[in-house]
C-alpha cells in the first residue's frame, strides 16, 4: 500500500497499517502483482460529504471507493483511493456483534474489490462480490461477514 492517511479523531483505535496492506494483499492476489492504493481515514463529516458530492447520500457511509482514472496512454499501477469512516465502522461492529478487526477486514477487502470492479447492484452482482469477500475473509481467518 502507498499511503495510510489519518483523517480522523479516533486514529488510536484503528488498525495498523500493516494489516490493511495484509487484506489490501489478500483482495489483489492472483489479479495484481504491482499496485499503489491510497486508504483516508476519516471522521463521518468527510464521509457524509464525499458521500453527498460523489453518490447523492446525505449520510456518512462506511466504505467508499474511487478507481484511478488514468489518462489514456499512462501506466501506472495506481488502483485508486479507499475512503473509510471510522466511526461507522466501530458503530457498525458493535451493532452487528461482530469483531472489530474482522470487520475492519470487510469492509477493507469490499472497498478493494469495487476498485476491480466488483459491484452489488443486482442480486447476482451481489452473490458473486459477497462469495468472494467470503473467500478472502476465511483465507485470512476470518468468520462469514454475512453469517
Amino acid at each position: 500500500m502507498s499511503e495510510l492517511q489519518l483523517q480522523t479523531a479516533t486514529a488510536d483505535t484503528v488498525p495498523e497499517q500493516a494489516e490493511f496492506s495484509r487484506w489490501v494483499e489478500a483482495a489483489l492476489q492472483g489479479r495484481i502483482d504491482d499496485w499503489e492504493l491510497a486508504i483516508r481515514l476519516v471522521d463521518e463529516a468527510e464521509s457524509q460529504a464525499l458521500n453527498r458530492d460523489y453518490r447523492g447520500k446525505d449520510a456518512p457511509t462506511n466504505v467508499l471507493s474511487f478507481p484511478a482514472e488514468l489518462p489514456d496512454g499512462i501506466d501506472l499501477p495506481l488502483l485508486g483511493d479507499l475512503v473509510i469512516c471510522a466511526p461507522v465502522v466501530a458503530r457498525e461492529a458493535r451493532e452487528q456483534d461482530k469483531l472489530w478487526l474482522a470487520h475492519w477486514a470487510h469492509l477493507t477487502v469490499h472497498g478493494v474489490l469495487h476498485l476491480l470492479g466488483f459491484d452489488h447492484k443486482t442480486v447476482t452482482e451481489a452473490e458473486i462480490m459477497e462469495n468472494e469477500e467470503r473467500r478472502i475473509l476465511a483465507q485470512l481467518g476470518y468468520a462469514d461477514p454475512y453469517a
